[in-house]
């Protein structure tokens, strides 16, 4: 039998629920698209992995890891979860990881690994767009389109400010202070909000009025960690866009590179556009 590596159960806090109507962790919107209050975003619930897959990996982790997670219900404040990593087997590089509510529904699906950016849950995933006529949100999205390129400091006051406040699950000592690499690592939350904010600049001007959510998303370090108090180089672009019945998708990717020039991390992101949210689908 396959042995499997558990975390604590942590009671995730919904950081995103003073962004006000509109917004999918706002209790009052969420409600209306039938989900049973503002929802703790995905990131936030990443926060919780590094602990367990540095305990199976070491601190490489941090340094070429993979987390790849694919969400499949959604939680709302102070649901508690906890994440489960099945110990890989000798010489494998990659596992099977996910969370669950503490009633046992599963909020994520994914794999993580050391050194195999390739075959992971979200990069076997089929890429192939939908037909763009079909679409009436993102339709001006497309494959190989460019979101920008930012330079960026990883200020670390926000990062701070959650570990003091006790509001990153599961945290590590190195977010907040010293890290073997010198300057703190940025938890998985705060790589997401670098590789995730910067490049949603970029594509705002596509979007028109909707509520939007995370879908999937995938952090790679490759010559890491990702430290606070550093500069980076990001390069965004699509990679695909699609729909499903309840959503419009675009997949994109964020690559963050030092000033030296070699690639530090990768986000892989797919972000959902809910049609029940646009006027574009009010017939």
């Amino acid at each position: 039998m396959t042995e499997v590596i558990t975390g604590p159960i942590w009671a995730a806090r919904n950081w995103s629920a003073d962004e006000g109507e509109g917004s999918i962790h706002d209790d009052a919107t969420a409600a209306k698209l039938g989900f049973r209050g503002g929802t703790v975003a995905g990131d936030i619930h990443m926060n919780q992995f590094p602990p367990v897959l540095v305990k199976i990996f070491g601190n490489e982790w941090f340094e070429r890891g993979n987390l790849s997670l694919n969400f499949k219900n959604a939680t709302v404040d102070l649901e508690k979860v906890q994440v489960f990593v099945e110990q890989p087997a000798s010489g494998a590089a990659s596992t099977k990881v996910w969370m669950e509510r503490e009633d046992g529904m599963l909020v994520a699906t994914g794999t993580a690994s050391l050194g195999e950016h390739v075959s992971t849950e979200l990069r076997n995933k089929d890429y192939r767009p939908c037909d763009p006529s079909e679409l009436r949100i993102l339709h001006r999205l497309h494959a190989g389109l460019s979101l920008g390129e930012y330079d960026v400091h990883t200020a670390p006051t926000r990062q701070f400010e959650r570990f003091d406040a006790n509001l990153i699950s599961d945290p590590l000592d190195w977010y907040r202070h010293e890290s073997p690499w010198g300057e703190p690592v940025a938890a998985p939350a705060t790589v997401l909000e670098f590789l995730w904010a910067y490049p949603m600049q970029g594509m705002r001007p596509y979007l028109g009025e909707m509520v939007g959510l995370f879908g999937a998303m995938e952090i790679a370090f490759h010559n890491g960690p990702l430290l606070m108090n550093r500069d980076y180089h990001l390069v965004s672009k699509v990679l695909c866009v699609g729909q499903s019945p309840q959503t419009e998708y675009v997949w994109y990717e964020t690559e963050a590179f030092d000033p030296q020039g070699a690639k530090v991390a990768t986000l892989l992101m797919q972000s959902r556009c809910m049609k029940a949210s646009s006027p574009a689908y009010a017939d």
